[in-house]
């Protein structure tokens, strides 16, 4: 590093420093700070010039990050405590009942859970502009990447209040159709006279089934994915017998569920808010409508 003179920061440099730490990749670190990959690569490349040093190394996996980053990277994340910390003074002097609420929800929660709360709340709460972000990532509520998380898990730190506000019940469903042409499972043993839908890098089915006593291979599946969406259509378009939630199961008449006295584990889902962000009167109410609202529908 120069010591010969004091350097002005950009905080977007440091911030894009910090992503890029964080996620490993260009791609990763453009998408969590909202730019684009470009931009993101030459705030990076300008840190450096600044400090005359290299902070990563490219490799054909992403990002590395070299021994001068890992050494900088306390003094960065105290910069970005103090913005955050001012970000949120200025939100929580913010008494409008007015603006926008990020929501950060899984892929499942934000297609067949959270549309029709949500549609109810723009009649309760109209000066209410909604941003919901559909990942299955843990979003960073201290960094606001979301101002509200519905999480499966709850929080780990100190500085972010969660509720638990209901559960999803899994089960073993498929589509009528299927069973009328590969007949009914009667024990668990009989799923691998089946066509089975699975996970792709998500484990959770392999885990629970070899819980249940009747262990499960990745190659039992006859189709694997991990979007909730697609895999869910894939069930009820007959392709193979599924486990999803209850709640999602009975969405549709054409899904029924087998083996049930197969118990798998239950989901929690919890509503989290950071602690002084909660202060703020718009994400106060949006956080109030969904915990009084999401029990009634799980």
């Amino acid at each position: 590093m120069r010591p010969d003179k004091e350097l002005g920061f950009d905080w977007r440099l440091v911030r894009a420093f910090l992503a890029a730490l964080d996620h490993g990749s260009l791609l990763g670190a453009a998408r969590a700070v909202g730019a684009s990959q470009p931009t993101l690569g030459r705030h990076i490349a300008e840190l450096e010039a600044q400090l005359g040093v290299v902070l990563f190394e490219r490799t054909g996996r992403g990002l590395r990050p070299t021994e001068m980053a890992t050494r900088l990277a306390q003094a960065a994340r105290a910069m970005e405590s103090g913005a955050l910390a001012l970000s949120r003074s200025v939100s929580g002097a913010n008494t409008a009942l007015a603006g926008t609420v990020r929501i950060s929800a899984s892929q499942a929660t934000a297609r067949h859970l959270l549309p029709a709360l949500l549609a109810q709340m723009r009649r309760e709460l109209p000066e209410i502009q909604v941003e919901l972000v559909a990942t299955n990532e843990v979003s960073n509520l201290l960094r606001r990447e979301a101002d509200i998380a519905l999480r499966m898990s709850p929080p780990e730190t100190g500085s972010v209040i969660a509720r638990r506000v209901g559960r999803f019940a899994l089960g073993t469903f498929a589509q009528r159709d299927y069973l009328r042409r590969r007949g009914t499972p009667r024990q668990i043993t009989d799923l691998l006279k089946h066509d089975l839908l699975g996970y792709d890098r998500d484990d959770s089915i392999l885990r629970s089934s070899a819980q249940l006593g009747a262990p499960l291979k990745r190659e039992d599946f006859c189709f694997r994915t991990d979007d909730v969406s697609v895999y869910w259509e894939a069930l009820r378009q007959g392709m193979g017998i599924g486990f999803v939630s209850e709640s999602l199961a009975h969405t549709d008449g054409e899904v029924v569920r087998v083996l049930p006295s197969i118990k798998l584990p239950v989901l929690p889902v919890w509503l989290a808010v950071h602690r002084e962000v909660r202060t703020d009167r718009r994400i106060r109410s949006v956080y109030d409508f969904l915990a009084r609202t999401i029990p009634q529908v799980l």
